[in-house]
């Protein structure tokens, strides 16, 4: 695996990260289309992606960073099929390297299903054992997520 950074995406990296989108995120944080997509990612100001990317030249993992009030934000995404094999902490690693301050949602509980009907896990954990602290006082709440704030520091 190899880890491409990029600020642009391919209109086919476009259509492999909406599909990874809907197949791992929770189905009710999914897109209808690959335009509503496309605009997501117009709205994020000053976008880096982290394409993780196997020898067949397929996307198996992304992440990404952006600024949203001043401060860098990020989210992760890896295919179900390689979870649990490193590939997120790879990739982790990679954002790590790049920025000394990391912000994000981290869904909390264990009440979402993905579109497969399988149930979404939680990555709090994985996030606290890279060293996030979690802003239990801080949510996002709205009728599609519900999510704690998660925050790394660099030391």
């Amino acid at each position: 695996m190899n880890i491409i950074k990029t600020m642009f995406l391919t209109l086919e990296e476009e259509k492999s990260l909406f599909e990874l989108w809907n197949a791992e995120y929770p189905e009710r944080i999914g897109y209808k289309d690959l335009t509503e997509f496309q605009d997501y990612l117009k709205g994020l100001a000053t976008i880096k992606h982290y394409l993780l990317i196997d020898d067949l030249k397929q996307i198996r993992g992304w992440a990404f960073t952006f600024m949203r009030e001043g401060e860098v934000w990020f989210g992760i995404l890896i295919d179900s099929n390689i979870q649990g094999k490193r590939f997120g902490t790879l990739l982790l690693e990679e954002l790590k390297k790049y920025n000394s301050v990391l912000n994000g949602w981290a869904i909390d509980h264990q009440n979402d299903l993905k579109r497969n009907a399988e149930l979404y896990l939680s990555p709090l954990r994985f996030y606290t054992k890279h060293g996030f602290r979690v802003s239990e006082n801080i949510r996002l709440e709205n009728d599609k997520i519900s999510a704690v704030k998660i925050r790394w520091v660099r030391a």
